[in-house]
């Protein structure tokens, strides 16, 4: 397995443990449906949450988060109506960003980005 492809399932491990430690619930990892796939989904008192995971390994190249494009949000937003659609009766859903940088000798270094909104083509982060 490459590099960037071991950092993201590691990135993915770190990203369960400290959703855990918040309070979630993890319902599904690397959920797929077609050409969708959503890293986390999960579940907070009355909320599902769909979460885009990135991790890096260093800021050479810009944060995690600057890495989330409208597109991919875009993605990850059709993805959870397609979640919606399988698994009725959500009443609050939110879609988040949760970014990793990893650096060897350090700890972890989570930036957590809550409701991020999507809404009429527009994305706001």
């Amino acid at each position: 397995m490459s590099y960037h492809n071991e950092l993201g399932k590691t990135g993915e491990l770190f990203a369960a443990k400290f959703l855990e430690e918040k309070g979630f619930t993890i319902i599904e990892r690397n959920w797929r449906h077609g050409r969708y796939e959503i890293d986390i989904i999960a579940s907070l008192k009355d909320a599902i949450h769909f979460i885009e995971v990135k991790t890096r390994s260093s800021k050479t190249f810009g944060l995690p988060e600057e890495s989330v494009s409208s597109k991919k949000l875009k993605m990850l937003n059709a993805a959870a109506d397609e979640y919606l659609q399988l698994n009725k009766g959500w009443k609050w859903v939110q879609h988040d960003i949760l970014s990793i940088t990893i650096v060897d000798g350090h700890d972890p270094q989570f930036h957590f980005m809550q409701d991020v909104w999507m809404g009429a083509g527009n994305v706001r982060i």
